[in-house]
C-alpha cells in the first residue's frame, strides 16, 4: 500500500493530536497544513518540522502533493471546507460533528460520490479494536437479547464556565449534543443494529431534555432513543458537568459496561477493556491495542482509499450511519430547543455541486 500524503486544514488541539498519529503510522505521512494566518501555521510546522505551511486553507487545497485533508475547523465551518476540498479533488476525514444538521451532511456526501472521492466522519472510537470486540460479543449473544443501552460523555464540572470558549458560543456550534453528545448517540446507534445484525439502527423515536445556559447552549442533556426492534438507549452529555463516559448494554441473559467506550487517550495507546456480568460473575475482558485511536483512524482512512472505496468499512462510519446520526442529533436538540443559524430553512443551500463553470 503506498503512503497517503494527508494536509490539515486548522491548527487547534485536535489538529496536533490527528497529526502526531500521522507521525505514528507508515500508512500516511503530513506534508502540509493551513491555517487562517501564516503565523499560527507556521508554529503549527515548527513543531511537527513541516516545511509547507499555509496561511489560508485555500492554499493548502491547491497544494497538488495533498491527497487526504483531515478538517479540523469549528463545527460551523466542517461543511463549508469539506465541500471545497472535495471540489478540490482530495479526499477527505472530516472531524465530528460531519456538519451542523444533515441537510449539509446530505450534500457533502453527494458531493463526494459526483466527484469520486474518498469521505468519512471522524469518530475514532470506532477504529479501535475494543469496539470491534464489543461487536462480537453482541452478536455471539453474550448478554442474550439487547434490551437496553447506556451511554454517555461528559466533563466541565467545577469553574470550567467560559462564555468566551468555542463550547459556550453559539456561533461557533457551542453545547454539549453536538461536540461529544454525538459519541453518546453514535455508540447506541451502533449497538441497537449489530443486536439485529445490522451495522447500525436509527432510531423511531427521540425525546430529550437539557439545560440551555446564558449563552444559548445545552449545557447539559439527556435523550431517550426508541428503536423499531424494541430496544431502548438513554443518552446523556454535558460540558459543565462531568459524567462517567461509560457504554452500558443490558440484555435478558446479562450486562455489558465498557469503562473506556472511546479511548480518547490523545497521546498514548489505550488497551480495550469490558467487563461482562452474567449470572452474578464479572468477566473482564482486556483488548491490548499498540497504537492511538488517532493512527488507527489514519490507517482505516489509507487502507480504504487504496482500496477503491468512496466509504469507510463498518464499524467506522458509513455514510448512512452519519447522516442517521446527524439526523439523530437534530431531532435530539429539537427537542431540548437549541437552534442554529444552519438550521433556517428559508437560508437553502449554501453550496452548489457541480460548481459553476464560469
Amino acid at each position: 500500500m503506498s503512503t497517503l500524503s494527508w494536509g490539515i486544514i486548522g491548527t487547534g488541539a485536535i489538529a496536533r493530536t490527528f497529526a502526531r498519529g500521522l507521525q505514528r503510522t507508515d500508512s500516511a505521512q503530513l506534508v502540509a497544513v493551513g491555517s487562517r494566518s501564516g503565523q499560527s501555521a507556521q508554529a503549527f510546522g515548527r513543531d511537527l518540522n513541516l516545511d509547507n505551511c499555509y496561511g489560508s486553507y485555500d492554499e493548502l487545497l491547491q497544494d497538488k502533493s495533498v491527497q487526504a485533508v483531515y478538517i479540523s475547523t469549528p463545527h460551523p465551518f466542517h461543511a463549508e471546507w469539506a465541500l471545497k476540498a472535495i471540489q478540490a479533488g482530495k479526499h477527505i476525514l472530516c472531524e465530528k460533528p460531519l456538519a451542523m444538521n444533515i441537510k449539509q451532511a446530505e450534500e457533502i456526501f453527494y458531493a463526494a460520490r459526483i466527484r469520486g472521492v474518498f469521505a468519512a466522519e471522524a469518530f475514532m472510537y470506532r477504529c479501535h479494536p475494543q469496539t470491534a470486540r464489543l461487536i462480537e460479543l453482541i452478536r455471539d449473544g453474550a448478554v442474550g437479547e439487547v434490551r437496553m443501552i447506556r451511554a454517555s460523555f461528559g466533563f466541565g464540572g467545577g469553574d470550567s464556565y467560559d462564555p468566551e470558549h468555542r463550547l459556550f458560543r453559539k456561533s461557533l456550534g457551542g453545547g454539549g449534543i453536538l461536540d461529544v453528545g454525538c459519541y453518546a448517540v453514535s455508540g447506541s446507534r451502533l449497538i441497537a443494529g449489530t443486536a439485529v445484525g445490522k451495522p447500525f439502527s436509527n432510531p423511531i423515536k427521540v425525546r430529550g431534555l437539557g439545560r440551555l445556559g446564558a449563552t444559548g447552549v445545552d449545557e447539559w442533556a439527556s435523550g431517550v432513543l426508541q428503536f423499531d426492534s424494541g430496544i431502548v438507549a438513554h443518552v446523556a452529555t454535558a460540558i459543565r458537568t462531568t459524567l462517567d463516559n461509560v457504554i452500558e448494554v443490558y440484555g435478558s441473559a446479562g450486562r455489558l459496561r465498557i469503562p473506556d467506550p472511546w479511548v480518547a487517550d490523545r497521546e498514548h495507546p489505550v488497551n480495550g477493556r469490558i467487563q461482562l456480568f452474567r449470572e452474578g460473575d464479572e468477566q473482564v475482558i482486556e483488548i491490548p491495542c499498540a497504537k492511538t485511536s488517532f493512527t488507527l483512524e489514519a490507517d482505516m482512512v489509507a487502507a480504504a482509499i487504496a482500496a477503491g472505496q468512496r466509504e469507510p468499512s463498518p464499524p467506522a462510519m458509513l455514510w448512512e450511519d452519519s447522516l442517521g446520526n446527524m439526523a439523530t442529533l437534530d431531532a435530539w436538540r429539537q427537542e431540548v430547543g437549541i437552534i442554529y443559524k444552519q438550521d433556517d430553512p428559508a437560508s437553502g443551500p449554501k453550496f452548489i455541486w457541480p460548481p459553476s463553470s464560469q
